[in-house]
């Protein structure tokens, strides 16, 4: 498994913009697709983006869809998440993960990071 660490959360408000960092410990990083999820108090955890090996391809939820964007650097071992025009319902803690299964579901990821609080005020 990969061993993935998140940073950057914190507290800002509506409007503003955060950028998320996940760095990974192995060398086979740039193998992976790695994937963004949230989950906010009282829900379950969902999917929010997600960026190919060589980055060539993106994806994102239909909620984020403009406003952040996700990207890697394998040569760092790191993906980001640069999030813009930040909602209140954004406030959630932030996971990093890598995929081992084709898909965008929770089970396709066998490799999760602590995760991230970021909370967004009104």
């Amino acid at each position: 498994q990969v061993q993935l660490v998140e940073s950057g959360g914190g507290l800002v408000q509506a409007g503003g913009s955060l950028r998320l960092s996940c760095a990974a410990s192995e060398r086979t990083f740039s193998s992976y697709t790695m994937g963004w999820f949230r989950q906010a108090p009282g829900k379950e955890r969902e999917f929010v983006a997600a960026i190919t090996w060589s980055g060539g391809s993106t994806y994102y939820a239909d909620s984020v869809k403009g406003r952040f964007t996700i990207s890697r650097d394998n040569a760092k071992n790191t993906v980001y998440l640069q999030m813009n025009r930040l909602k209140p319902e954004d406030t959630a803690v932030y996971y990093c993960a890598a995929q081992e299964i084709a898909g965008t579901r929770d089970a396709d990821f066998g490799s999760w990071g602590q995760g991230t609080q970021v909370t967004v005020s009104s």
